[in-house]
């Protein structure tokens, strides 16, 4: 096992590190303290040949602006939070409307675009880093002073392991996510149209057109969300359902998970043998393909087109604040946020 840690750049002055995890089995993730982004993760393919398997810039120029979110986690509240504000406690709270007339993903700047702390740690099975942000009252709209932690593991068993901490002093919202796009053809030599995706999921939540949760649930059944007994993800970018049609061509929604910690989601890529292995104690997860991706974003070894990365974003539901039958992203004052997912890759 092995840590190590350069220069990767400046924000604001303040200089940004880029830290390199080694596992004994040649598997590679490399990070930067600038949005918690994960910029790669290496790892064999069933010849033992190694390769990056997530979209990822060449600059951290790029970085800096990085409308995909590429890598990065999202908040203080992951997905759309409808008109831009919230009561909570009796107050209205008015957040930046940076998704039309909708708050996505933290805001103008959300946790995504600001420096974090950083420290690193190493033992013989694992070694990692350690992200801390303290979120002011008030920012990006948001009440309380929420103290925060991101940890990223690796082990010896292949396994990345996401861990997310925060407490705050006033009650407020939190719902963190990681936001990669994986494509585990490696080096994305392919679209993600032939990955094969399996999940434990037999409800998906509805969209209206602004992408905000009617708060319908839609079952499962007969429908190109099925992915019980795997399918293509082509199946739904090919798919004339109105919820593929409304989001680009693909697929871009929460669905709610049936199981945790039990192999709940698989992803696959036949040519590779890679599989992709998601554990989590979060209720759901946004699947989404890259439906917008054609701006030909430089990416490391291709220009981005859609379909060229699939985000699998552990959460809690979007909009949760204004559903009430969602599970609630509400964090009480001095209670502790606190949920972990698990990416294993094999072959």
């Amino acid at each position: 096992m092995e840590v190590s840690s350069k220069v990767y750049g400046e924000f604001n002055g303040q200089t940004v590190f880029e830290y390199s995890l080694k596992n004994n089995n040649g598997m590679e993730i490399t990070c930067i303290n600038f949005g918690c982004v994960i910029t790669s993760i290496r790892t064999p393919d069933k010849d033992g040949v190694i390769e990056n398997v997530v979209l990822s810039y060449n600059t951290f120029e790029e970085y800096k602006k990085n409308l995909p979110y590429f890598g990065a986690v999202c908040g203080r509240v992951a997905g759309r939070i409808n008109g831009a504000e919230f009561e909570l406690e009796g107050k209205k709270y008015t957040l930046a409307k940076n998704n039309g007339e909708n708050h996505l993903h933290g805001g103008e700047q959300g946790y995504s675009h600001v420096l974090w702390e950083s420290a690193v740690f190493e033992s013989a099975e694992e070694v990692g880093v350690e992200f801390f942000y303290t979120s002011p009252d008030k920012e990006e709209g948001y009440p309380g002073n929420l103290t925060l932690k991101v940890v990223y593991t690796l082990t010896n068993k292949n396994e990345l392991l996401i861990s997310y901490h925060g407490q705050s002093d006033e009650t407020t919202l939190v719902n963190l996510t990681n936001h990669t796009y994986f494509n585990l053809s490696g080096n994305s030599k392919r679209s993600i149209a032939d990955h094969v995706l399996t999940m434990k999921s037999d409800q998906l939540i509805e969209l209206r057109d602004d992408l905000i949760p009617t708060g319908q649930l839609i079952d499962v059944g007969d429908t190109p969300f099925d992915f019980r007994q795997g399918r293509k993800i082509k199946d739904g970018i090919d798919s004339t359902h109105p919820q593929n049609v409304l989001v680009g061509h693909g697929y871009d929604h929460p669905l709610l998970l049936s199981s945790n910690h039990d192999k709940e989601i698989v992803l696959e890529d036949e040519k590779s043998g890679r599989r992709l292995t998601v554990e989590t104690d979060e209720p759901c997860v946004v699947l989404y393909t890259g439906n917008f991706l054609e701006d030909n974003y430089k990416l490391t070894g291709v220009s981005s087109t859609n379909h060229y990365g699939l985000c699998l974003e552990t959460q809690g539901p979007p909009d949760s604040i204004h559903q009430p039958e969602f599970a609630s992203c509400v964090l009480e004052k001095g209670k502790e946020y606190r949920t972990q997912t698990k990416f294993t890759f094999s072959v």
